[in-house]
């Protein structure tokens, strides 16, 4: 059974066809390209499930070609692969589009996993935008606008609702402060971080046992939020 298609954009030539063959043992169906001018052919050419991006490309950098993905593609699940590991490059790549950022060098266990749920969330989005999304103690109804704890709802407001929904159909990836706004409350709001912690403090309070030390909802630090499944 077919993995996912998976798209390799990557200028080291033998990591590249190395990546490539190793995720093809796994069942997944791989594309290569050596660039980012490259990789968006291979895009406008192929209907992908996931891309591969490296950040140090020549030509058009990989942050150049993030930007140029994310607004051809904007559901496309893209998780960036680079040597580089300091905050300001990692917040650089997310604010680019990138939905996951993975550091070399990784272990591929881990790096199938990240793709398996990138392509899990695409399909699962693509099946039934209004399917019912369950995350530990957690069920969360689009269609009824119902929240569920222990089979107890909870009550939310309407943009409590929005914003726990939006980050729970993006378990597992960190969205940048700017994206959660924009998409919850609109674009005149895009700078209105303290807006945004004060809906999260509330969320909190509501969702987690301790809110002071969460296990669903984090704090990606200088970007944004992240909605995990809890650890036991």
């Amino acid at each position: 059974m077919n993995q996912g298609t998976i798209l390799i954009v990557e200028d080291d030539t033998a990591l590249r066809h190395s990546l490539s063959t190793m995720l093809r043992v796994l069942g997944f169906e791989t594309f290569e390209a050596q660039s980012g001018e490259l990789g968006l052919a291979e895009l406008r050419n192929h209907k992908m499930e996931l891309v591969l991006l490296d950040l140090n490309m020549p030509g058009m950098g990989g942050i150049a070609a993030c930007k140029k993905i994310r607004a051809a593609y904007p559901r496309l699940p893209i998780i960036v692969l680079t040597v580089r590991d300091h905050v300001e490059d990692k917040v650089s790549a997310l604010d680019a589009g990138a939905d996951d950022y993975v550091t070399k060098p990784f272990l591929l266990p881990e790096l199938a996993a990240r793709i398996r749920a990138g392509i899990r969330r695409m399909r699962q989005s693509d099946e039934d935008p209004n399917q019912i999304i369950e995350v530990g103690d957690l069920k969360i109804d689009p269609l009824a606008h119902r929240l569920m704890r222990r089979g107890v709802e909870i009550h939310l407001t309407p943009k409590e609702f929005e914003l726990l929904l939006a980050l729970m159909k993006s378990t597992g990836n960190p969205i940048a402060h700017h994206r959660l706004l924009v998409e919850v409350w609109g674009a005149e709001f895009g700078d209105e971080r303290e807006y945004l912690r004060t809906y999260i403090s509330q969320l909190r309070r509501k969702i987690e046992d301790d809110p002071a030390d969460p296990r669903y909802l984090l704090t990606e630090n200088y970007f944004g939020y992240r909605f995990v499944v809890p650890t036991e």
